[in-house]
């Protein structure tokens, strides 16, 4: 299953020769060459795209392990307040947001594959460790340093989406990397419908048996990635990528815009559950209740993030992102009015919408970022710059980028979960958390339309 060329001629040349090297290597990869691609490139991305999906489905269930478990953790039997309870779905999402920056990085150090190994292989030390720890009368702290380990899974996002964006020509960018995205976002309902079903028939006594399901598909992802999927030599050797990145100012603005689509997916999708079971007790007096919705709204936000990728492809990611973040907007409103008049049904549409544009969001802010780079090799190009160089730059950037919006992005998953405990302690409920949202969308609307539509901005049209 090895990937069939290696020595045919190249239209950019390959990286520098670097260190002896582990694992199955690509050293001749030409997606933007029509040719190549047809007759090599598609089948060879195709397989390690699918086995980067599932690696990163099986993370993504791994990193919101924690929004399923504290349905496990009765107050009367654990001992635990709905403000503790959000404080152990927050550490896992900040723990998530911090390693996404090395672990893009490891890419480059590594290879793809090789990292893919590893990143799957480490998912078993937090799912062994809550399955150990998760019993009445284990400590309040113990706990907390447990679903911290969860955060590991957050890592693969970052370093699977860097690989992926490798593989893929420009103009599929934005469908490769919504479909990578949207089957890892997969993970997140996945585990909340298991733990539905765990809820269901074995009750709230028997959380481990969601961890005994995930064991042996970590063990799948690692021997997956090990068996199928290849390193790419033109995504080595870039030491300098990550430093570069952060003194590009195009990075500070796409990590605010993402922390805008993938911060409140993720912080939402953390936090649901419980929002549902504090704002409208009466309706889910018990965990069962509220996990029979929770799982909705991730669910479709995931099966629509390659949308967004695909929209984006077509119409320009910066325009689609605009646009979505005033949906975004007008949905935050709608939770908020169904708050204040106490409507269920609204509620839970209004979730369901911000779930849905933030998985738009997702996808079109994603094609967004090897657009800019694009843009900017051909403005090298145009004044006499040489063209593989700035092909290679342009790669390189848009990679480091990937992980450093996708780290910062992640940490607006933390704010959500910080915002929601912080409204529920001071007033009762989450009215000051969902105006906070209102005020951030529209903010994002504005940088959007500032740097990359309005008429005469450098990145117009991105």
């Amino acid at each position: 299953m090895a990937a069939p060329t290696r020595t045919a001629p190249s239209t950019v040349p390959a990286a520098p020769p670097g260190p002896p090297r582990g694992g199955r290597w690509i050293d001749d990869w030409r997606p933007e060459d029509p040719g190549f691609w047809e007759s090599t490139g598609k089948r060879v991305a195709r397989r390690n795209l699918f086995f980067s999906v599932f690696s990163e489905h099986v993370g993504f269930s791994v990193w919101s392990l924690w929004s399923v478990v504290v349905l496990f953790l009765p107050e009367p039997v654990f001992g635990i307040d709905p403000a503790g309870k959000f404080l152990l779905t927050t550490l896992p999402t900040a723990l998530g947001a911090f390693v996404r920056l090395p672990y893009t990085f490891a890419v480059a150090k590594f290879g793809g594959r090789n990292w893919t190994i590893v990143s799957a292989a480490l998912l078993l030390v937090p799912t062994i460790a809550t399955a150990v720890v998760l019993e009445p009368g284990v400590s309040y702290t113990t706990l907390l340093v447990v679903s911290c380990l969860a955060g590991v899974g957050g890592g693969n996002f970052a370093s699977s989406m860097a690989n992926i964006n490798a593989f893929y020509p420009d103009r599929l960018k934005g469908w490769a990397l919504g479909l990578n995205a949207g089957g890892g976002n997969l993970g997140v309902p996945v585990i909340q419908l298991l733990g539905l079903l765990v809820l269901a028939t074995a009750g709230v006594e028997h959380p481990r048996i969601v961890l005994f399901v995930y064991i042996p598909l970590v063990v799948v992802a690692a021997v997956g990635a090990a068996l199928l999927m290849d390193n790419l030599s033109t995504a080595r050797n870039q030491p300098r990528a990550m430093r570069e990145a952060t003194r590009e100012p195009h990075t500070w603005i796409m990590s605010f815009l993402y922390i805008g689509s993938f911060g409140s997916f993720i912080g939402f999708g953390f936090a649901f559950g419980q929002v549902l079971q504090n704002q409208f007790a009466a309706d889910f007096a018990t965990p069962l209740a509220a996990a029979s919705l929770t799982w909705l709204g991730p669910l479709l936000g995931s099966l629509i993030r390659p949308l967004g990728g695909s929209l984006a492809d077509r119409f320009g990611g910066a325009r689609i992102t605009f646009w979505n973040f005033v949906a975004m907007a007008l949905g935050a409103a709608v939770v908020f009015t169904a708050s204040q008049v106490g409507s269920l049904p609204l509620f839970v549409v209004g979730f369901v919408l911000l779930f849905v544009f933030s998985g738009i969001g997702n996808g079109s802010t994603y094609k967004m970022i090897p657009a800019i780079f694009r843009t900017q090799a051909q403005e090298q190009v145009a004044a006499g710059g040489d063209p593989a160089d700035a092909d290679r730059h342009a790669l390189r950037m848009s990679g480091a980028l990937i992980g450093i919006a996708g780290a910062v992005g992640a940490f607006g998953g933390v704010l959500v979960n910080l915002a929601f405990r912080q409204s529920f302690l001071t007033t009762g409920s989450g009215d000051a958390a969902y105006l906070v949202f209102i005020a951030f969308y529209a903010v994002c609307v504005a940088v959007t339309w500032a740097v990359y539509l309005r008429p005469g901005a450098r990145m117009a049209g991105v």
